[in-house]
């Protein structure tokens, strides 16, 4: 689960796609929790790490937050992230 959550955040570094944050986050979670239970669980204690990290030094917000956490959710319970997939971003990703 981890190295799918890695591999969903160095994609989204490489895409540097202004608005696909919530894409690469619910793609990561959908990936891990793929794997089963040991998967979702690797899901949800990096991603509320990451968010709990970034709400406090990224200055983007409590509404960016709560948002990058919905697509999370998303992603972990098995929704398709394309849902979060913007026009435009690379079909490589």
């Amino acid at each position: 689960g981890a190295r799918d959550m890695y591999r969903a955040y160095k994609d989204m570094r490489e895409a540097n796609y202004k608005g696909a944050d919530k894409y690469f986050h619910a793609r990561g979670n959908y990936d891990a929790a793929r794997r089963g239970p040991g998967g979702a669980w690797a899901a949800r204690v990096i991603s509320d790490a990451r968010e709990n990290w970034q709400s406090g030094v990224s200055g983007r917000g409590a509404e960016d937050t709560r948002a990058d956490q919905e697509a999370n959710r998303w992603g972990r319970n098995g929704g398709d992230p394309n849902r979060y997939r913007p026009k435009g971003l690379p079909s490589k990703y």
